[in-house]
């Protein structure tokens, strides 16, 4: 999935979560395999997310920063 200038969207992708997510507005961080390899995000979620714990990205609010979900 492309969006704007032919970049590829993170959201829907699998996410590892590296640095625990304590849920609500604040932020964790994990890391999206994408464009030929891994980079890592700001992360938010509704609940807190362990560190380890794979997760799908269900929104990105852009400057490297997205909200995920357990899957």
């Amino acid at each position: 999935m492309a969006d704007y200038a032919g970049t590829e969207s993170v959201v829907g992708k699998p996410a590892h979560v590296v640095v625990a997510i304590p849920g609500g507005s604040r932020a964790g961080e994990v890391t999206v395999r994408i464009r030929g390899g891994t980079e890592a995000y700001i992360a938010y979620a509704d609940q807190r997310i362990d560190a380890g714990t794979e997760v799908v990205v269900v929104a990105d609010h852009g400057a490297r920063s997205v909200s995920v979900a357990p899957l």
